[in-house]
């Protein structure tokens, strides 16, 4: 990128933000067409700073910025329609996408498709609808999104359509295969739920809590041990 080139009214989300010399701000955008990218906000913690009530994280916005290293400048933010903000349990589950979105992304790798999905997730959740689904299907789209190729509807070994009567482990970087005798740790899934979290129905209790084993296993192994503490204080939350 240019070191003059700047970038005007793009759609964009906070992800993180931490304190930068004594009155600025780096904080982690990810953006419709630009991915996600690092930017320094000048005087952001200013008392007056026109920045400082708006870089909020789960608040569309319209960002203009310039430079051409990997930290650029934040020149303008405003909203971009707003909506309610995430509290409780809701805001959590924010924290956790936006930690999701900070580990597994790389910087300035655009995804017009994960921001569609990222974006109605966090709408999802400041309605106040179920979690749980909310959860899923963001799971999901992130690691279709990032090529990691999460195929649910077909046996990785034989090709043969999933029988949704029939058990199932997921071998990672492969696919479903039949539950074998030496399956270890592996969480079983049922072919049904394999077929409904292609389908994006997430409707059966059963899908609920199959897919999430699942999924938290496939996170987990693209982590590489890395710990998720908004999963953490999550979890210290809901046994108080």
């Amino acid at each position: 990128m240019s070191q003059k080139q700047r970038v005007d009214q793009q759609p964009g989300f906070v992800l993180h933000t931490h304190p930068w010399r004594e009155t600025s701000l780096i904080v982690e955008v990810f953006s419709r067409d630009h991915g996600r990218v690092a930017l320094v906000a000048k005087g952001a913690r200013r008392p007056m700073s026109a920045l400082r009530g708006v870089i909020m994280a789960f608040q569309p916005l319209l960002l203009d910025w310039s430079g051409g290293g990997e930290m650029k400048t934040l020149v303008r933010a405003e909203r971009c329609g707003g909506q309610p903000l995430l509290a409780g349990r809701a805001l959590m589950c924010g924290y956790y996408l936006n930690e999701l979105m900070v580990r597994l992304t790389a910087r300035e790798d655009p995804h017009a498709v994960l921001f569609d999905a990222y974006a109605r997730a966090i709408a999802t959740l400041g309605r106040g609808e179920p979690q749980e689904p909310v959860l899923r299907r963001f799971e999901l789209a992130l690691l279709r999104e990032l090529g990691y190729g999460v195929g649910l509807a077909s046996d990785s070994d034989s090709g043969a359509p999933l029988d949704p009567s029939a058990a199932y482990v997921y071998i990672i970087e492969r696919g479903p295969v039949p539950v074998p005798e030496d399956a270890g740790d592996l969480p079983a899934t049922s072919g049904q739920t394999l077929l409904d979290m292609e389908r994006d129905d997430f409707s059966r209790p059963e899908t609920l809590v199959q897919s999430k084993a699942l999924l938290r296993m496939l996170i987990n192994h693209y982590l590489g041990g890395q710990t998720l503490q908004s999963r953490r204080v999550l979890k210290e939350l809901l046994e108080l």
